[in-house]
């Protein structure tokens, strides 16, 4: 869930520079440590920052947790939608083909599960991390169910729904016990879902 997303960005400004470094070094700890589990002067040494200009960037240590998940957002949701997009034009294996996102980044040796559901577990329900945890996977659901509607499913919601449930499911199976294969297996029930939601013939996994 966390390979970067293909494309260039331009060059940063030295404002911006000392901000991508802060926000790289809590991708990476953030990820791999969960944000209650690294603190705010473990940030500041990764990144090779002052502590004034870190706090002139993120005045707060859930300002850069939000903007962290900001980013992780924006490289699933890519991947997702590159290996959705990949398979051609039938919206009904685009569906399918998105799962094998999920099998990419199942098998990098990185790989800690979903950020959003991560976070979300060691966040108050009604704080700030949790609530845009929320809104990603509603995100997420929200393009799927209309990627579904395009392919004919007779309850879009339901088929987004389920669908994305496999996706978090071998997210978190992924992580427990190291093997891809939990990937594999949400990719044929996704098509088995598909088939039977849009009732258009077989679809090849």
């Amino acid at each position: 869930m966390v390979a970067p997303v293909g494309g260039q960005r331009p060059s940063p400004t030295p404002r911006g520079e000392a901000r991508e470094r802060i926000l790289d070094a809590a991708f990476r700890l953030f990820y791999a440590h969960g944000v209650r589990g690294v603190g705010v002067d473990t940030i500041i040494a990764a990144s090779g920052v002052a502590k004034a200009t870190f706090y002139r960037h993120f005045p707060s240590k859930d300002d850069l947790a939000v903007a962290y998940l900001d980013r992780v957002d924006a490289r699933w949701r890519g991947q997702l939608q590159a290996a959705a997009a990949a398979a051609g034009p039938d919206p009904r294996t685009r569906l399918v083909a998105m799962f094998d996102a999920l099998l990419t980044v199942c098998q990098q040796d990185d790989f800690h599960g979903c950020a959003f559901i991560n976070t979300a577990a060691e966040s108050a329900p009604d704080s700030l991390l949790h609530a845009r945890s929320v809104e990603h996977k509603a995100a997420v659901r929200t393009w799927v169910r209309d990627t579904a509607a395009q392919g004919g499913a007779r309850d879009p919601a339901a088929l987004a729904r389920a669908l994305t449930l496999l996706l978090d499911g071998a997210l978190a199976e992924g992580v427990l016990d190291g093997d891809p294969s939990a990937a594999r297996a949400a990719k044929e029930a996704a098509a088995a879902l598909v088939e039977t939601h849009c009732r258009a013939g077989p679809i090849q996994v």
